[in-house]
């Protein structure tokens, strides 16, 4: 099992491209109210800024990943910079205002 020791993910971590600018990873479960809105939030604040994709990531089919990051809810979010640095994270669903703000920092 590799470590996240350096706090980046990569392309083959999440199954698929990082954005140019920053990533939004969304961790969800299948019966997980709560990541349904948390979807509809990252994929809006997402289509707001070239660059910046959303990936999301079921956790259930994950698991190595989510041992890893120790993901312990759903849904989890993290902001990754454009070397896939993880800079910031959020466990439950995140308040738009406050997924912009760290999308504004990864991106600088």
């Amino acid at each position: 099992m590799r470590s996240v020791e350096d706090g980046r993910l990569r392309s083959d971590d999440l199954g698929t491209d990082l954005g140019e600018r920053a990533t939004l990873v969304q961790f969800s479960s299948a019966f997980c109210a709560p990541c349904r809105a948390t979807r509809r939030v990252l994929a809006e604040v997402a289509g707001m800024v070239d660059g910046v994709v959303h990936v999301e990531v079921d956790a259930e089919a994950n698991l190595d990943l989510v041992r890893r990051l120790e993901v312990v809810r759903t849904p989890t979010v993290l902001v990754l910079d454009a070397g896939g640095r993880i800079v910031w994270r959020a466990a439950g669903a995140p308040r738009k205002i406050d997924v912009i703000a760290a999308l504004g920092s990864a991106v600088t």
